[in-house]
């Protein structure tokens, strides 16, 4: 006879998590070399006499550019960067949209309106006019594009958050608290946060994945990270001029982003598993 698994019995996949792992390693190693001054040269130093070297080449295990620049080095570094701009817009999307979220969602029909009034106008600015406004304001750089990806990433957890309030905060334990007379500010801060612990963690998940890939998309135009720091965008940038004569920056840099992309849209999907029982299929 089939039965529902129990709650929490949904296991994330642990090869997700060993390949995240590696991702994060090797992320983590990019940024420890693009911070320090003493080995920061192995990313930016150029060599016109070793350019365009294959894969294996002594002394260059995944070949060099344009410049001679060892592209290993300038991958971990990229793949850093990229990590860094996902999780930090990502975190400030939700602190916004989880503030905007609450605030619309159990404070009231007003409150309601005015969240949704700023959510409609901030999707009215996509996030490349909001990253070409910065980069003329700030210049081109990561700093930019942050700014405009947290600027517009907020509003879609707003609107997330803010339809979850306004199914939690009919629930009997909710009710059962405003009986007890218990504050709205308590009841967001210690039940109806608590209750939004999943659907957190599957979107900040979802954000980390959609900010890298923005993030390359506008560096690759030119927007976000400035040479000589790597960026998974700025290599595919450079790289796409010399695909006749080397193939493996761009092939190299491609795969990096896609299967980073691919994995954390595969962890968001077991996230969800795991903690929506609506989503889990009968066993």
């Amino acid at each position: 006879m089939a039965s529902t698994p129990r709650s929490g019995m949904v296991r994330i996949n642990p090869w997700i998590l060993v390949a995240l792992a590696v991702y994060a390693v090797a992320g983590l190693t990019g940024i420890v070399v693009l911070l320090s001054p003493t080995m920061n040269n192995r990313m930016t130093d150029t060599d016109l006499t070793s350019t365009f070297l294959h894969p294996l080449s002594p002394g260059h295990p995944l070949g060099t550019d344009s410049l001679g620049r060892d592209l290993m080095w300038r991958l971990l570094g990229g793949l850093g960067v990229s990590i860094c701009v996902g999780v930090g817009v990502a975190l400030i999307s939700i602190v916004l949209g989880l503030a905007l979220g609450v605030f619309g969602g159990f404070f009231g029909r007003t409150a309601s309106f005015a969240t949704g009034l700023v959510v409609d106008v901030t999707w009215a600015f996509p996030a490349i006019l909001l990253a070409i406004v910065f980069a003329g304001w700030l210049g081109p750089g990561l700093p930019a594009v942050v700014l405009a990806l947290a600027l517009t990433g907020w509003a879609s957890f707003a609107v997330i958050v803010r339809g979850e309030m306004l199914s939690l905060r009919e629930r009997d334990f909710i009710a059962a608290a405003r009986v007890l007379g218990v504050s709205r500010l308590k009841i967001s801060l210690t039940h109806l946060l608590v209750s939004l612990f999943p659907v957190t963690m599957v979107v900040g998940v979802f954000f980390v994945s959609t900010s890298i890939v923005a993030e390359s998309g506008l560096s690759f135009l030119g927007l976000g990270a400035q040479p000589p720091t790597p960026s998974l965008g700025v290599i595919l940038a450079e790289g796409r001029d010399y695909l006749s004569q080397s193939w493996w920056p761009v092939i190299l840099a491609g795969a990096l982003l896609t299967g980073l992309v691919l994995l954390l849209n595969a962890l968001a999907d077991n996230v969800r598993d795991r903690f929506d029982p609506r989503s889990r299929r009968l066993q």
